[in-house]
């Protein structure tokens, strides 16, 4: 039963894809893969994605509607001007029908403001800024799974119950990280917490021990690690050395 929705669900999203598009390229499919594969969140979609969008247009034999399915592949390397550039490269060389991948909300962001002005859908999938449906939201960008306010409800709320009062985000230092620090700094201060500090961190840090000595000298009950992919998994270790750290509120590895 599974299969059989998952297998109407893709179909309808090629035909509401189809549908959209200005025009075939010379009379098949163009689906682009526009994600991270080399990086801090390959391990989220990345070349994993890339297999399963393969494996799907085989499960379809190839076609849709009676046309042949042609996938696109590109790393944007986390930099919104790459993936932006190959979005609309793609939409006026290889009459592109739609594209899939972003991970990186900034990257998805830039994405989606060349959907609207190519008129080419495009999922954001692994990149969880809520502005992609919110201020961001176009008429072309499909938002799939989670974003930074259900991901903040569910995780500020829950420990705010258990009594994690004081709080200290170590943040990604981009879209992503500002959005979720921003909404769940909001909610712990809605639930009667405070915020005693904050640490901006760039993306893809390998060493995150200055960082974890800041918010350990704060006196936090809460640290926030307001990141994902490979940053959650080298903050993580480091935080066993983190005496007055009570709780760790992680985003999932799959959020970006």
């Amino acid at each position: 039963m599974k299969s059989m929705y998952l297998r109407g669900a893709a179909a309808a999203s090629f035909v509401a894809a189809l549908w959209a598009a200005p025009a075939f390229a010379d009379g098949k499919v163009v689906i682009g893969d526009i994600d991270d594969m080399s990086a801090v969140y390959a391990d989220v979609i990345g070349p994993g994605g890339v297999e399963a969008a393969k494996m799907a247009i085989a499960d379809f034999g190839g076609k849709v509607l009676d046309q042949p399915i042609e996938l696109l592949t590109f790393d944007h390397q986390n930099k919104p001007d790459l993936g932006a550039a190959k979005f609309r490269e793609w939409a006026d060389r290889n009459g592109l029908t739609m594209v899939l991948g972003g991970s990186n909300t900034g990257v998805s962001l830039a994405m989606a403001a060349a959907a609207k002005e190519k008129k080419v859908p495009f999922y954001a999938i692994g990149a969880a800024g809520a502005s992609l449906t919110g201020k961001d939201c176009t008429p072309y960008t499909i938002h799939y799974g989670y974003d930074t306010t259900a991901l903040s409800n569910g995780t500020a709320k829950t420990i705010l119950e258990e009594g994690g009062k004081s709080w200290f985000f170590i943040t990604a230092d981009y879209a992503f990280g500002k959005q979720l620090e921003a909404t769940a700094s909001e909610l712990v201060k809605a639930g009667g917490g405070s915020v005693v500090g904050d640490v901006r961190v760039p993306l893809g840090t390998s060493d995150f021990s200055s960082y974890l000595l800041q918010a350990q000298s704060s006196g936090a009950q809460v640290l926030a690690l307001a990141n994902a992919g490979t940053d959650t998994s080298n903050s993580l270790p480091m935080t066993e050395n983190a005496p007055n750290v009570l709780i760790c509120a992680s985003v999932p590895k799959s959020a970006r």
